[in-house]
């Protein structure tokens, strides 16, 4: 999808604490937005989106955190695609996400990316003046979700 040449169906935006109250927040928000967008909660794309929000966000606030900025969430539905844009910006563009290569990050990190992937259809970095944007393109179909699930992990190119 070309997001430049496509106009959303609807949009949430949503500055937030970069702070780990923030980053839950973010995730209870669009578990909400997508429900009240007809994507009720624990089904597959409300869970989907859910985790990919919790993962950027807790990337936004645990390496792209200046003090005294926000992050920000942006959700952007495009109906006749069938998908969900997820974008989080932050205030650091010098530090780009790498999901960890297989067998690396034996601790808690490093493996957050690799779900990313694996609920996208694509995902990447955006550079803006101030930061930048890291997003995720969902599918909104359930069978579509299932596919995106069974596929390889192996990351994409930003």
């Amino acid at each position: 999808m070309n997001a430049e040449i496509s106009t959303p169906t609807d949009e949430l935006a949503q500055r937030l604490s970069a702070t780990p109250r923030g980053a839950r927040l973010a995730r209870r928000l669009a578990g909400q937005q997508l429900d009240a967008w007809g994507f009720p909660y624990g089904g597959d794309v409300n869970d989907a989106v859910q985790h990919v929000v919790a993962e950027l966000a807790a990337n936004a606030v645990t390496h792209g955190r200046v003090p005294g900025r926000d992050f920000e969430l942006r959700l952007l539905l495009f109906l006749p695609a069938a998908t969900l844009r997820v974008e989080v910006s932050d205030a650091r563009d010098d530090r780009l996400p790498a999901p960890a290569a297989p067998g690396e990050g034996g601790g808690e990190g490093g493996r957050g990316l690799h779900l990313v992937h694996a609920f996208s259809r694509a995902w990447g970095v955006a550079g803006r003046d101030i930061g930048k944007t890291v997003w995720a393109e969902l599918p909104l179909k359930e069978a579509d979700m299932t596919e995106q699930r069974i596929g390889t992990v192996d990351p994409k190119p930003c």
